[in-house]
């Protein structure tokens, strides 16, 4: 019995797309910003740009978001 082929469509449902790598500059802003949190109190910029690094790489979170309905009177 032969193999049944996948298609297309079947490779796209199962990979998912490549994200982009972060770029200096954005992981230069995101280690800038761990560095304001601390409220610039001392620390060790090389662990600031491998957190930065390593948020950026991350897989981003799913949240759940609720649609949020307002009615407005007449």
């Amino acid at each position: 019995m032969p193999k049944a082929k996948s298609t297309s469509a079947t490779k796209a449902r199962t990979s998912r797309p490549k994200k982009a790598a972060p770029t200096h500059e954005q992981i230069s802003l995101r280690a800038y910003e761990i560095y304001l949190e601390r409220n610039g109190a001392p620390g060790d910029p090389h662990s600031d740009w491998l957190r930065a690094e390593a948020e950026l790489n991350a897989a981003p979170k799913r949240t759940s978001r609720k649609s949020k309905v307002v009615s407005i009177a007449a």
